[in-house]
């Protein structure tokens, strides 16, 4: 049975000396393992469509429940970011928090957008990084379901608290914070909670379209990396190597 789709390549690993497995991301079947023959050879027409990153249109050919390539053909290479070191790896930290929260044959559209629209802000729109990569952050972790509660303190319902609690998802005010409770949490300002509420409930369509200083955005970004990964319970390698390349 053959099956046609497009998908983002997530991740490319070496099978053999001619092969390779791919990890995507589609529309229609969320994420799935393919393989890749001969795209180790020197001169495989599949070479521009399977790296890393590259979104493309694949003829898959399926075999008890396993694919293969047979046709693959670029959609969008994202050229702009194979040619800086740093986006490039931020690009790579997002194909890796997908395959994290994407699963696989279960149709996953909202993941697949929200990666293409976050590589294509860093390639095309040349928005600032701190910026994209909270977006990212925030947004798949709403994907993933863990949307974060940001309707005001959670103890008190002030609609002005100064504090964000990385693991429960919740607002507070500082004198509201019991002796007892424990956990991590992370300075909010007005501004801050501003745009954390446009990022989890605007439209798609929509991410990207506002803007902010550049110090709220280097905050922003701390307290959505500390939130992802607080909820998805690991760290990234690429997210490690992205943060070296900035010191």
């Amino acid at each position: 049975m053959y099956l046609n789709i497009q998908a983002i390549v997530l991740r490319v690993t070496d099978y053999n000396d001619r092969d390779a497995l791919l990890t995507v991301l589609s529309r229609s079947h969320g994420k799935l393992t393919i393989k890749a023959r001969g795209l180790r050879r020197k001169n495989s027409p599949l070479i521009a469509p399977c790296q890393l990153l590259a979104f493309g249109e694949f003829t898959l050919f399926e075999y008890r429940g396993q694919y293969t390539i047979n046709e693959a053909h670029s959609i969008e290479l994202f050229t702009p970011l194979r040619r800086d070191l740093t986006k490039l790896s931020l690009g790579t930290y997002f194909a890796q928090v997908a395959e994290i929260i994407s699963q696989e044959d279960l149709p996953n559209p909202e993941l697949q957008s929200l990666v293409l629209n976050s590589l294509f802000a860093l390639s095309k729109l040349n928005l600032p990084e701190p910026l994209v990569k909270s977006v990212f952050e925030l947004r798949a972790a709403c994907l993933a379901g863990y949307t974060p509660d940001l309707y005001g303190c959670h103890i008190c319902g002030s609609q002005t608290p100064d504090r964000f609690d990385l693991a429960a998802g919740q607002l507070e005010c500082k004198t509201c914070r019991s002796a007892e409770s424990r956990g991590i949490r992370m300075p909010v300002t007005p501004g801050l909670l501003e745009a954390m509420r446009y990022i989890c409930l605007c439209d798609p369509k929509k991410l990207f379209s506002f803007s902010i200083g550049s110090d709220t955005a280097e905050q922003l970004s701390a307290l959505t990396e500390g939130y992802l990964s607080t909820q998805l319970e690991r760290g990234f390698s690429a997210l490690d190597f992205y943060k070296s390349l900035l010191i």
